[in-house]
């Protein structure tokens, strides 16, 4: 049996270190989550992503229920040498440096979704995002397809086909329209 005073002070140690746990726990946190979705075909999700933490960190993956989407890749644009922005799978991941924000938005970084469902404008539904060093974190996406561009007063896709590249096999031929990519 542990005398009143040990037990007192290992339940003061306890406490000293539930706030930094907390604090690391909370170390990234997501905001202004949604999704433009072609159902059937594909979709997008766009974010921003704060590390308020003071480890650098990075975003390695995404996923959806299966009712949601057949699978989440993370993406990006690149330019190729003949000047084409073609939208590429990176499996890397995305850099999360500490105290400092990552935004994924239209026209770059995004999670794709391959094989969307039934998703119509205003449905909600989570995604959960995976780092390397900090735990999981599952945000509430809202689909709306009809959002512009940060900065943009109206919408420039105007459904242009967007190529698609990979160097992986997705089993699928999803053309991307209507995602609302933009360059």
């Amino acid at each position: 049996m542990m005398p009143i005073r040990s037990t007192f002070i290992a339940a003061l140690a306890a406490l000293a270190v539930t706030p930094a746990l907390a604090q690391d726990h909370d170390a990234i946190t997501v905001e202004d989550a949604y999704a433009r979705v072609s159902p059937g075909k594909s979709g997008a999700i766009f974010l921003t992503l704060h590390n308020h933490g003071d480890q650098d960190d990075r975003l390695v993956g995404a996923s959806v229920a299966g009712d949601i989407a057949e699978r989440a890749e993370l993406h990006t644009h690149v330019e190729d040498d003949g000047g084409v922005m073609r939208m590429i799978e990176v499996t890397e991941g995305f850099a999360l440096p500490a105290g400092e924000s990552l935004r994924l938005e239209r026209g770059g970084a995004h999670v794709m979704l391959m094989g969307v469902k039934d998703l119509q404008d205003g449905d909600s539904f989570p995604v959960v995002l995976s780092f390397e060093h900090a735990p999981e974190a599952e945000a509430d996406v809202t689909v709306d397809n009809a959002r512009a561009p940060e900065g943009d007063a109206h919408d420039h896709d105007h459904d242009h086909d967007h190529d698609h590249d990979h160097d992986h096999d997705h089993d699928d031929d999803h053309d991307h329209e209507g995602h609302g990519e933009s360059h």
